[in-house]
């Protein structure tokens, strides 16, 4: 099966939204089984979608960042990902997870009374997410649903869409009918205006990383201070923004290596650094290894 690291490398766009759909057109669903320690960094990486999420920690234990939010899931637990959500995934060791992606008109028709009544309110609520844990009984019935919809996925069998969608339309109505939306509106309102402001900062870096770019460009690009900019990127994603634009320089510099003979001092020019000196010593710290060696690696 297609593991969503590779899916989501090099599918997300400049707010960090994946441009390309889980599934097809005819069938927006797509199953991951994974161990999150595999991934580059032991992490799969910040990113948003408009399809909606389910996951189960089968073993070890998850991280999973929302926003403000730092989730720990272990063993047995599961979540639930609202649409349009910026999230990340992280682990400390063996992490083995199944998750399951999907567009919510695979439920029903965006024009049909049961999109209008059960699905729409949920999307559009401020929930970010839903814990599922095993000792709730609402909630363990859904990671029971979720199971069989795991095990389904495992079979050639003929009809399992048809069974997948009868499986994930009972985990929605009992989670619709338990979800507590009010409690956490206050909450995840700021979230969703502080990611805004996060993503258009991230676009900016995005656009301008060759530039020498400082603290105070980033945050005028999104209209705020500069602490507001500290706050909204260590509140967002764990890191300042400088530290951010230092990563996505990196990356870029890494894809470069891997894709073109340029010299390390070039690659290091165009991709915003001062000096190779310097490029070379980040690069050995975020990759344990240097840019040559990589590049080697990567043949």
């Amino acid at each position: 099966m297609k593991s969503y690291a590779n899916y989501l490398c090099g599918n997300t766009d400049d707010t960090l939204r994946e441009i390309a759909h889980h599934g097809n057109d005819s069938y927006p669903f797509a199953y991951y089984p994974e161990d999150i320690w595999e991934f580059d960094f032991h992490c799969v990486d910040w990113h948003w979608h408009h399809e909606l999420e389910f996951l189960s920690v089968t073993e070890g234990t998850a991280l999973c960042l929302v926003g403000e939010d730092r989730i720990e899931l272990s063993q047995g637990y599961g979540l639930f990902i609202n649409s349009s959500i910026l999230h990340r995934f992280e682990a400390a060791d063996k992490a083995y997870i199944h998750d399951i992606v999907f567009a919510p008109d695979l439920l029903a028709g965006e024009e049909t009374l049961l999109y209008e009544k059960y699905i729409r309110p949920v999307i559009r609520s401020d929930a970010a997410y839903q814990i599922l844990a095993p000792h709730v009984e609402w909630q363990e019935d859904i990671l029971q649903i979720l199971e069989a919809t795991y095990a389904l996925q495992r079979k050639d069998s003929s009809g399992k869409e048809l069974r997948t969608v009868h499986l994930l339309l009972q985990a929605w109505d009992i989670m619709s009918e338990h979800m507590d939306l009010s409690y956490i509106q206050s909450k995840t309102h700021r979230l969703n205006h502080k990611q805004a402001r996060l993503q258009i900062m991230m676009q900016y870096i995005h656009d301008h990383y060759r530039d020498e770019l400082t603290l105070e460009e980033i945050a005028a690009s999104a209209s705020v201070s500069k602490s507001a900019a500290l706050q909204t990127f260590q509140s967002g994603i764990r890191v300042s923004p400088v530290s951010y634009l230092i990563q996505y320089r990196l990356s870029r510099a890494a894809e470069l290596l891997y894709t073109t003979e340029k010299p390390v001092s070039t690659i290091a020019e165009e991709t915003g650094f001062t000096s190779a000196g310097y490029f070379c010593r980040k690069f050995k710290e975020r990759y344990q290894m240097s840019p040559i060696e990589y590049r080697r690696n990567k043949v």
